[in-house]
């Protein structure tokens, strides 16, 4: 029997219009209507239903007042969604772009893993070195990177990974082929750790994953491993993340993301020596607000024509 079309006239989000250019242009007779993220939605005709809603990973405060307006198909502008109230969401289906950053995150990994090993901010020179032609500098070739999470971000990091001659491994529970040729299956944490030279975090955070990275984890790594976080912060307990780095257990984390976000002044990370800290931006490239919006143009298509929608969300599982 064949689904019925279901068009998508009005479209409510929470998005600054200007960042919608993308959408306007493919679909021009779409009303895209801007609720603001805080207070009430205002009143009046403009505001009185709405057939889909784009939205922030987190959710806003006046997103149950937006869904009660007739809403049909919620989607959220990231991939992370750990944050999101999805009891609001009652039975509304809720997609994400899940998987569109990953070209723009794995890229930033191999980075941070090269100034890792090549110390490249320690060794622009302003005046005479003491010395020339020597400095004590790492190689990724030959190294162990450690996935937590080998989705469509971490098998992003671990293609760029192999042609630099690391060894690859990551974490499944379950049993099955590796999804990637090259990247070898682990079915235990403290396995994975235990000779891994780098550490990236790149699992969803669920109530199975927050502080996963707490002191027994990193008791279980390699004595100067280097961890990076692109994930969420809520992976890692940062008390004992301050105290593995204090202890030299971790000679170095790299994190994009931290809890609570964004970080008071004054916060220890900011000065920690061992630290290296960014504002969450691993996600950001020339193109990535419209690589963002391409997965929600796809499954716009894909309501409408009433056929399956693509990255889904599962409220249960959180991701």
């Amino acid at each position: 029997m064949e689904t019925p079309p279901r068009p998508i006239r009005r479209l409510a989000t929470h998005l600054p219009s200007a960042m919608l250019a993308f959408v306007r242009a493919a679909h021009p007779d779409l009303e895209i209507v801007e609720i603001p993220m805080q207070g009430k939605v205002p009143d009046g005709p403009a505001y009185a239903s709405f057939d889909a809603l784009l939205t922030l990973p987190t959710g806003t405060p006046n997103l149950p007042d937006v869904l009660r307006r007739g809403v049909r198909w919620v989607h959220a502008y990231g991939t992370g969604v750990n944050g999101f109230p999805f009891a609001a969401l009652e039975d509304i289906p809720f997609t994400c772009s899940r998987g569109a950053s990953a070209t723009a995150i794995s890229e930033w990994v191999i980075a941070v893993l090269l100034e890792a090993e090549k110390r490249l901010l320690e060794h622009w020179l302003s005046a005479p070195p003491p010395v020339w032609h020597r400095a004590e500098l790492g190689t990724l070739a030959g190294r162990t990177l450690a996935l937590v999470g080998i989705g469509g971000i971490g098998q992003a990091i671990a293609r760029r990974a192999l042609p630099f001659g690391m060894r690859v491994r990551t974490l499944r529970r379950t049993d099955g082929p590796s999804p990637i040729e090259g990247v070898e299956i682990v079915h235990e944490l403290p396995a994975l750790l235990a000779d891994a030279d780098h550490v990236v975090i790149a699992a969803p955070e669920t109530k199975a994953t927050r502080h996963l990275f707490d002191d027994a984890v990193f008791a279980a790594m390699k004595p100067g491993a280097h961890l990076v976080n692109i994930a969420r912060g809520g992976l890692v307990d940062q008390d004992a993340l301050r105290r593995a780095l204090d202890g030299g257990r971790l000679g170095r984390a790299t994190l994009d993301c931290v809890e609570p976000e964004p970080l008071p002044a004054g916060h220890w990370l900011y000065a920690h020596p061992r630290v290296r800290l960014s504002a969450h931006i691993s996600w950001s490239g020339s193109d990535s607000n419209e690589v963002i919006l391409e997965r929600f143009l796809e499954n716009l298509g894909r309501f409408e024509r009433g056929e399956p929608l693509l990255y889904r969300v599962d409220p249960e599982q959180g991701y």
